[in-house]
């Protein structure tokens, strides 16, 4: 990716966008694609829709990922100006104590600390859940508290991009920004290749809460086939299970998924196309369901050809979510090698 393309990636990456609170996320990205869009719409619960006129007689396609993040919501004030906490999301319990946090409140961010009581005070193996943890922001009373945030408020655990070894990246959020990130790089491919199918770059909001917005969007916009771009675990780690692993690498490419809501003629075009290109690709299973959004959008409208790609990602659900940089490349060009070859009388049917 070119400097542009990094800086944009970041941006989406440091800004905070936990379910339900994905405004400031979605304006990065709707200010990004405009650059290159025929239009940039949003809905009212904002979903962002960046989109490439093709011609009229030839299909549509969306291109999604989802703009929001797990997180936490402050649940309760104590009498002493303990914050104790709500999940947003599949917040993961064991990773959080001992963590910095912002709460997102209405007069601006207000730093704090997850409490972890120290290790000499506590069984050593104790992991309290989420809602036995709290937040400490500081003050004395919880009228203090009170001034500064109110229930209800989102907040994030502190995060930062780093750049590790090679072509691999650190970063909380990784899901799933880098799907909006390469629905919007599809785009781009769209839009200066000119091809023949309109073209929806769609930033979906509430996925990790219950793939919310992407039932508004497959409703909404019918599109003639989805493309639903997530992370999925890449399983080359030292601690994933041997029963759990799926072969899927971190360096060895986007992960197709076969089974389930994945359309099979979507899956055999996506799999000629990285191989016209060159593009190196894996596959992955999918028994059931995808745990993406495109479990919500393929039973939209009777039924709307869907496909999930995942980028290999370590750690996920974690503030430290690995990546390789060349598989977000690969992806994003994938993308735009798959929509340059759908054909103006392309039904996506399955021939029977």
């Amino acid at each position: 990716m070119n400097e542009r393309q990094r800086a944009f990636l970041d941006d989406l990456l440091e800004t905070p966008s936990p379910s339900g609170f994905e405004i400031r996320g979605q304006r990065v990205w709707a200010d990004y694609v405009s650059e290159f869009a025929d239009e940039v719409r949003t809905d009212s619960y904002g979903n962002a829709i960046a989109v490439h006129e093709g011609a009229d007689d030839a299909p549509s396609v969306a291109l999604t990922g989802h703009a929001d993040e797990i997180g936490f919501a402050v649940r309760d004030i104590d009498s002493n100006g303990f914050l104790r906490l709500g999940r947003i999301g599949g917040a993961d319990k064991t990773v959080s104590r001992g963590q910095h946090v912002t709460v997102h409140a209405a007069d601006g961010p207000v730093q704090g600390v997850i409490g972890q009581t120290a290790i000499h005070l506590r069984d050593e193996h104790e992991t309290a859940d989420i809602d036995e943890q709290h937040v400490d922001i500081g003050v004395e009373s919880e009228e203090r508290a009170r001034e500064l945030v109110a229930v209800g408020d989102p907040m994030t655990v502190e995060g930062r991009v780093r750049e590790l070894d090679g072509s691999r990246l650190a970063a909380r959020g990784m899901d799933n920004r880098i799907g909006t990130w390469a629905a919007a790089e599809g785009l781009r491919r769209a839009s200066e290749a000119g091809v023949d199918a309109t073209i929806y770059a769609v930033s979906t909001v509430q996925e990790e809460v219950g793939l919310q917005g992407a039932k508004m969007v497959g409703f909404d916009l019918a599109p003639d086939a989805a493309i639903v771009v997530d992370v999925t675990h890449a399983t080359d780690d030292p601690e994933t299970p041997t029963n759990r692993s799926t072969g899927v690498e971190l360096g060895d490419g986007p992960a197709i998924a076969r089974g389930g809501a994945n359309h099979p003629v979507l899956v055999e075009s996506m799999r000629e196309s990285a191989a016209a290109a060159d593009i190196p690709i894996q596959l992955q299973a999918t028994g059931s369901r995808t745990g993406t959004d495109a479990d919500a959008i393929f039973t939209e409208r009777g039924g709307i050809p869907s496909l999930n790609l995942g980028l290999p990602n370590r750690y996920m659900h974690t503030p430290v979510e690995v990546i390789d940089t060349t598989d977000l490349d690969a992806l994003a060009d994938l993308l735009g090698a798959f929509v340059a070859n759908v054909g103006v009388e392309e039904t996506f049917a399955v021939d029977i």
